[in-house]
């Protein structure tokens, strides 16, 4: 069954990549050369900064510091409350921190791709490192000070899940 998963998942990718590919606004714009080069950078990353980070099938890098404790299965609609901080890879200004105020709080499915799939492996009082290529943030757009094209590195604690 889970090998069905990955074969499915894998497709479903293949096909969101070339549907970007060709969807993009600009038409010189190569969404799987994107992926390739992201993930040639996170490896270099993580490999000069010696962090234990694993791939997930979906490309997004991740390394659970604390998996927390709980069962709960993870739809769009849970509500994930959380204290984070987020980052282009390799710079050390941050682009977005709850530090200092209280957890955020937002429905799994209405956060970028990168944390859909990187926050349902821990749970509650769990913390976790993303690493996620561009294709799972924003993609090919800018986004506030975010320049586009950007792998985000974002420290996630999960302070509650409903």
């Amino acid at each position: 069954m889970k090998k069905i998963k990955s074969i499915l998942l894998f497709v479903c990718m293949a096909a969101g990549l070339a549907a970007c590919k060709k969807n993009s606004s600009n038409d010189n714009f190569d969404v799987v050369a994107q992926f390739n080069a992201d993930t040639t950078a996170i490896r270099a990353y993580i490999v000069k900064n010696s962090i234990p980070a694993t791939k997930h099938e979906s490309g997004v890098f991740y390394q659970i510091i604390t998996p927390g404790t709980g069962s709960v299965e993870y739809k769009p609609s849970t509500t994930v409350t959380a204290h984070y901080s987020g980052r282009v890879l390799g710079n050390t200004a941050t682009f977005d921190s709850t530090e200092g105020k209280a957890p955020a709080a937002f429905p799994l499915g209405g956060v970028i791709t990168g944390w859909q799939i990187g926050v349902p492996l821990i749970q509650k009082g769990g913390t976790i490192r993303l690493i996620i290529p561009s294709y799972h943030g924003y993609g090919n757009r800018a986004t506030g000070s975010i320049p586009a094209n950007s792998i985000l590195d974002f420290n996630i604690t999960l302070v509650d899940v409903n």
